[in-house]
């Protein structure tokens, strides 16, 4: 709130004496901004403790109805103003520890110190996912041109080019931008994206795991291994998983007993296994069982 300074009119008596007196103009001062200087000298000179403490706690509680009015700015825009008060309330702390009262009146430090946290809470923790800080300054950027450029009633949608032409910035930067617009916030996965007989959600849209990717890797792990068994193991192998034989076939066609087959396959496998699990660990870096 500001306190506004009397309107002094020529010829009234106040004017008379302004005129004859010092021609510095008055200052508005907000009613939430006091005047803190002993306190800010004494709180230089105090080590730390519990008497410094005091004052430090005494120069928030002073300063506090500034943080909330600055906070105030921000409402409406996602954020609850109780934790944007809070926001501003750490910002605050923050201004009056780094505050060196030779430099000048508290406020004009303050001021952009508790903003600039509100600012960057906006900007850190208010996206649903993690944005780079560049796509949210042009996310800014074309925001604040779009509001200059249809502020007067009637005004249409400005194109990318406009907005390029307005900002400074190329179309291919608006356009990021405007994407940054409507990534503020997610969707549910069950949000209708269609009205509809025929409506869907977001989650109908998204592709699901296909296993035959899990049989490509499986088969191209193995091929190495299975060129390395000896051409009666192929074959058995190749006779048993593809020709889909049974053992005591397979054991007749090669003389051989059904046992041994069946031990021929056991190992045959064990060892293709235990190879590509090899390698698949030495791509990865993890260390090899032996």
């Amino acid at each position: 709130m500001l306190i506004e300074t009397p309107t002094i009119r020529p010829g009234t008596p106040e004017s008379t004496n302004a005129s004859a007196g010092s021609t510095a103009p008055t200052r508005r001062r907000h009613d939430d901004a006091p005047d803190t200087m002993a306190l800010f000298g004494r709180l230089a000179e105090l080590a730390d403790g519990p008497e410094r403490d005091a004052v430090r706690d005494e120069l928030v509680t002073a300063w506090l109805p500034m943080a909330h009015r600055i906070a105030g700015r921000f409402r409406d825009r996602g954020e609850s103003l109780e934790d944007l008060r809070q926001v501003a309330a750490l910002g605050l702390v923050k201004a009056i520890d780094r505050f060196d009262p030779e430099r000048g009146a508290f406020e004009s430090y303050a001021v952009p110190t508790i903003t600039g946290e509100v600012k960057r809470h906006f900007r850190d923790r208010m996206w649903a996912l993690r944005v780079p800080r560049r796509v949210q300054e042009l996310r800014n950027k074309v925001r604040v041109a779009r509001r200059e450029l249809t502020q007067n009633p009637g005004s249409p949608e400005p194109s990318v080019a406009a907005l390029a032409a307005h900002t400074g910035l190329t179309e291919d930067e608006v356009g990021a931008g405007m994407e940054a617009l409507e990534s503020f916030s997610t969707l549910s996965l069950d949000a209708e994206l269609s009205a509809g007989d025929d409506g869907y959600s977001l989650a109908d849209t998204l592709g699901a795991a296909d296993n035959s990717y899990d049989t490509v890797i499986d088969r191209e792990s193995a091929k190495e291994g299975l060129r390395r068994l000896p051409e009666r193991e192929r074959a058995i192998l190749y006779m048993r998983f593809f020709e889909d034989m049974t053992q005591s076939r397979i054991a007749d066609c090669l003389g051989i007993s059904q046992m041994h087959v069946s031990r021929l396959i056991s190992r045959s496998c064990a060892r293709v296994r235990d190879e590509a699990m090899g390698e698949r660990a030495v791509r990865s870096g993890r260390p090899v069982r032996t």
